[in-house]
């Protein structure tokens, strides 16, 4: 595939595949219809031919060329397949495309110290597990990890410890570098509330801090999730921080919701087992 790529990325090679598909020819006639020298379309020739693109005829002295179709068919399913997804992951690029936005807007603010402070953004989620498995998910370190950063972002170190004075560590990287946030966790009742700071470290100074009021209730078919975030303490370089909020953490809750899905499609309940005896 590489190889057709290859061959057909040459606007010359390009024109004499699009005269051979409407017919055979030969040299000569390829040759002055491209506007090209005779040895010129040989060499083209010669690269289609090894491509597998093209077919040579010697009919006496003449050299006749003919275009394989094979070739041609199997580039269009896999460019075909590559367009189908792109459209499948078209909601990768629109979120790119918010947080570029977002970046330019506050960009456009963010020309004194604290210009963010007093900013706040609300999320909820009705997520389909109990509120034990939820609160988990933000407690346990290792469901916390699985969940807690937007692609393709990877925790590489989280804690939120659920009580008053308790850590609060993310850590995150990508190809670009690493991320750091530090806090501590205000108050939490299980299964119910969890209240915490994280200040975003950056090049050894807080870059702004984030303070977060996690909410857990009964709904139908599960929990209702409210999150709560009020920013303060920013520097005119939180900008890409506070810019990615919104989007970051829709990705994020997204994320919960699936972790927390999958979590219970593959741990039981001890009352789901007794039900399922016969």
């Amino acid at each position: 595939m590489e190889r057709i790529a290859s061959a057909l990325g040459d606007a010359a090679r390009w024109r004499i595949v699009e005269l051979l598909a409407e017919r055979p020819r030969s040299v000569g006639e390829l040759a002055e219809l491209a506007g090209l020298r005779q040895p010129q379309t040989t060499k083209h020739l010669q690269t289609l031919a090894r491509a597998g693109l093209v077919t040579v005829f010697p009919l006496g002295q003449r050299r006749v060329y003919a275009v394989e179709a094979a070739p041609l068919a199997a580039l269009g399913r896999r460019l075909g397949e590559l367009a189908g997804a792109i459209e499948a992951h078209a909601g990768d690029r629109d979120v790119i495309a918010r947080y570029l936005a977002a970046i330019e807007a506050d960009s456009a603010v963010a020309d004194r110290e604290r210009w963010a402070d007093g900013r706040t953004f609300s999320f909820e989620r009705v997520l389909t597990a109990p509120r034990d498995v939820v609160w988990r998910h933000w407690t346990d370190p290792g469901l916390l990890g699985s969940w807690w950063a937007p692609p393709p972002l990877t925790v590489t170190d989280c804690v939120l410890e659920p009580r008053p004075g308790g850590r609060a560590v993310l850590d995150y990287r990508d190809a670009e570098g690493q991320y750091h946030s530090q806090g501590r966790v205000h108050a939490a009742t299980e299964a119910e509330r969890l209240v915490f700071d994280l200040s975003v470290i950056e090049a050894g100074t807080v870059a702004c801090t984030g303070h977060y009021d996690v909410t857990l209730t009964d709904a139908e078919g599960g929990t209702r999730l409210l999150l709560g975030l009020r920013i303060t303490g920013t520097t005119v370089d939180a900008v890409p921080f506070v810019a990615g909020i919104e989007t970051g953490w829709a990705q994020v809750l997204d994320n919960l919701a699936d972790a927390v899905g999958a979590f219970r499609r593959t741990t039981a309940s001890p009352d789901e087992r007794r039900e399922a005896q016969p």
